[in-house]
């Protein structure tokens, strides 16, 4: 084990810094039931390893060097290193047990650290190469669980960061006012004459608003991309699964350049986001059949 993952307390590991966040709790769907069983376990267990660290990295009052500790002991325990962290212990079974490596789980250990050493980003190339840590290491991760083709990691890399962007989009004046964090890239801002410290305020002003605006029309930029994805899943269940989250991510795009992430409600309610996403399942569903 490391220097730095010794210096993390071990009681607990990362659960200490749990906020008892859950996979329900999330913007899109995570293991749905549209998932074969056989592949739900390794998925929520990435799943439960992402939120740990996520927790650690977004942790308010937490210091720094303790973080970066907590991580570090996560990383040891994917490699076997230590046994101290439960999450990565059960991850690291997790891919034993379907003959996967750590990689994409290693990836996103990348991106928690910079959570907690970068609170800004200076252009789109800098976001998206955030992005390509915190957010392709999943999709990549989901299709390697269904044995599909990697031919496919673009489609899905464009998917992810468009979800994650999304995400940012939605929270960002909660990530500002609660631990400093600005995902919009600074040039976009300055583009548009908005500075960081519009976030703070209860609604968006015009220049914040446009800059908002342009960033989601970005996100859309990568979900075009990736609009043919869910048609070229071998794995019928996930094709539909992954239909049902392109849908749900466009609609977010689109209301996210009309409304206003600090004053109005953006994403969508239990009843909705099920209707959006049943539609767009069943219509995968249909047109498979129909190639059939």
């Amino acid at each position: 084990m490391t220097a730095l993952a010794e210096q993390a307390p071990r009681a607990a590991g990362a659960a200490a810094l749990a906020s008892g966040k859950g996979h329900k709790d999330e913007n899109f769907p995570v293991a749905s039931l549209l998932i074969r069983p056989e592949h739900r376990a390794p998925i929520m267990a990435f799943y439960r390893f992402a939120r740990a660290a996520d927790d650690v990295a977004d942790h308010p009052t937490a210091p720094p060097v303790e973080k970066l500790a907590r991580l570090e002991a996560m990383r040891a325990g994917l490699t076997g290193e230590s046994d101290a962290d439960p999450a990565a212990g059960a991850l690291r079974a997790a891919l034993a047990g379907r003959g996967l490596d750590a990689g994409h789980a290693l990836d996103l250990l990348e991106a928690f650290r910079r959570d907690v050493t970068v609170n800004r980003y200076a252009d789109w190339d800098a976001l998206i190469d955030y992005c390509r840590y915190s957010a392709m290491p999943v999709g990549r991760f989901v299709l390697d669980v269904h044995g599909e083709d990697r031919a496919l990691w673009p489609a899905s890399d464009a998917l992810c960061a468009a979800l994650q962007v999304i995400n940012h989009l939605q929270d960002c004046g909660k990530d500002y006012r609660a631990i400093d964090r600005v995902y919009l890239p600074a040039d976009r801002l300055a583009a548009h004459g908005a500075t960081v410290d519009m976030l703070a305020a209860p609604r968006a002003a015009p220049a914040l608003k446009a800059a908002i605006g342009e960033a989601a029309g970005e996100a859309e930029a990568l979900l075009a991309r990736s609009a043919g994805f869910a048609r070229a899943i071998a794995d019928r269940r996930l094709g539909m699964e992954v239909a049902a989250i392109q849908r749900l991510a466009e609609s977010l795009a689109a209301r996210l350049r009309r409304r206003d992430p600090l004053a109005e409600k953006v994403h969508h309610g239990r009843m909705e986001a099920l209707m959006i996403a049943g539609r767009a399942a069943l219509g995968r569903m249909i047109a498979r059949s129909g190639r059939a």
